[in-house]
């Protein structure tokens, strides 16, 4: 009998802190109103001084393992997804998994910024199908706000990002017509600049000096019409390519779950795809662009208010730095 990865459950956690518009306009030569326009955000979340990655990354996956009614030393694999890991090495996944208590168990993290929890979810579904790992637990989760440049030179990214982390467990199933049909992932490198942190790096023979301080190359920056034409263009392009792969049509998809870096971009892909708009499920307005986690904490919100039922066909598809894009298309 073949077998299937489904999802088991899910988890989400952000941090108490809530950052509003409003509190931007106090810092820096911005409005409520002109974010919302652009971007479609309200507020977002920061973490604490003592907290990374990992450490939201814990609060998320103690939520998902509950509801997938898994215990921990039932693990065995951690995929972490995130583009602002607690340390440059070693990775995140590692920490998260001390902190579980999971001695022994392999981590991996995955640098695929935005698009990283699509890419992790591939890997899980093939490594699970091939049946070298049962149970797997994905997390994205990232903490933002240390690395942007919160003054109105920095503001066209600043005001975008949150801090917050995502999970799910992931595991096999000899249910027909259920979990994960298909996931498709693409990059294509000439674009990195148009997205990217420069430095700290090892491309140059200081991790860091400081020119980059003065010349602001350790923020991020972004072409951000050239960006917003990418994302449009290459998230039609691959949720087609799902289409095809499973041979259905717009709709055919209970809920779409596109990653929440800007509503102006998923509501855009929404028009070209023809796809009714209360079908785009969003969150983007209360938490900001929470790369890596944004796609897992949308799902569980979705799940946890019942949004999403067995049975349902879901669309997922993000676009991030790299450039890196994927889709994958659930049956639940």
């Amino acid at each position: 009998m073949s077998k299937n990865a489904v999802v088991l459950g899910t988890g989400m956690y952000v941090p108490e802190r809530v950052i509003t518009n409003y509190d931007l306009e106090k810092i820096m030569n911005t409005s409520h109103d002109w974010i919302m326009q652009r971007t479609g955000i309200s507020e977002r979340r920061w973490a604490d001084d003592t907290q990374g990655p990992s450490d939201l990354g814990v609060a998320a996956s103690k939520n998902a393992l509950s509801a997938a009614e898994v215990r921990n030393d039932e693990i065995d694999l951690i995929l972490f997804a995130t583009l602002s890991p607690d340390h440059s090495f070693p990775g995140s996944g590692v920490l998260l998994g001390h902190q579980l208590n999971m001695p022994g168990i392999p981590a991996m993290d995955i640098r695929c910024q935005c698009s990283g929890f699509i890419y992790a979810m591939s890997v899980a579904k093939s490594l699970i199908i091939s049946g070298q790992y049962q149970k797997i637990l994905i997390v994205g989760a990232e903490v933002h706000s240390p690395i942007l440049n919160w003054t109105t030179e920095g503001r066209d990214m600043a005001v975008l990002f949150g801090d917050g982390a995502g999970a799910i467990v992931m595991g096999a199933s000899q249910e027909p017509n259920r979990g994960i049909q298909s996931c498709h992932l693409h990059a294509d490198g000439q674009f990195a600049s148009k997205l990217w942190l420069e430095r700290p790096g090892s491309k140059r023979q200081k991790w860091i000096d400081a020119n980059d301080i003065e010349e602001g190359s350790i923020f991020p920056t972004m072409d951000g019409r050239y960006v917003f034409k990418h994302a449009v263009q290459n998230l039609v392009q691959v949720v087609n390519e799902a289409f095809a792969s499973n041979n259905l049509q717009p709709d055919d998809i209970d809920t779409f779950i596109f990653h929440q870096a800007n509503q102006r971009i998923n509501e855009k892909v929404a028009d070209l795809l023809g796809v009714e708009k209360n079908k785009i499920a969003s969150n983007i307005e209360k938490y900001g662009n929470c790369s890596a986690a944004s796609i897992p904490m949308l799902l569980d919100e979705l799940v946890r208010d019942g949004r999403i039922h067995s049975g349902d066909t879901l669309c997922l598809a993000a676009f991030g730095s790299g450039f890196t894009w994927g889709s994958c298309i659930i049956r639940w």
